[in-house]
């Protein structure tokens, strides 16, 4: 398998906290900052081109087969934040992402999601459509994903 670790693909958005993404103390809620991240991918996808139910109509789509998570400093309600996804590593089957949360420049969250890619129908590991492939080596390569 051929695997690539690129310097570039970043890709950034901009996500408000509402009063639904915090505790009773107004801070945001752990599990959150993964939901922040999971927009972050799902809109990286659509600047190439996919989207998740289009991918699962050609038979094959994305499941989080693993996600370490650091938290450094809370986030709060009305926070305005900023949250990238940068492709970390580039595998035939799988992607690993380094995902950060910012506020104001100041890094909030860090986390590595790897990603695999699986047959809709029996949920086992596939090669990534080659399309899809080359399209993640060019943002590897810093020729997209910029949000």
């Amino acid at each position: 398998m051929s695997e690539k670790s690129p310097q570039y693909a970043e890709f950034t958005l901009p996500v408000r906290v509402y009063i639904e993404d915090t505790d009773a103390g107004g801070i945001v809620y752990y599990v959150n900052y993964l939901k922040f991240m999971e927009r972050a991918r799902t809109e990286f996808m659509r600047g190439l081109g996919y989207q998740h139910y289009a991918l699962a109509d050609q038979n094959f789509q994305f499941v989080v087969h693993s996600a370490e998570v650091l938290y450094k400093q809370p986030a709060r309600i009305d926070d305005a934040l900023t949250v990238s996804a940068r492709i970390e590593k580039l595998g035939r089957a799988a992607l690993v992402f380094d995902q950060q949360v910012r506020r104001d420049g100041q890094l909030l969250c860090q986390a590595r999601i790897k990603v695999a890619c699986v047959s809709a129908d029996t949920l086992k590991p596939v090669a990534l459509p080659p399309a899809l492939y080359q399209q993640f080596n060019a943002a590897c390569e810093g020729e997209a994903a910029h949000g």
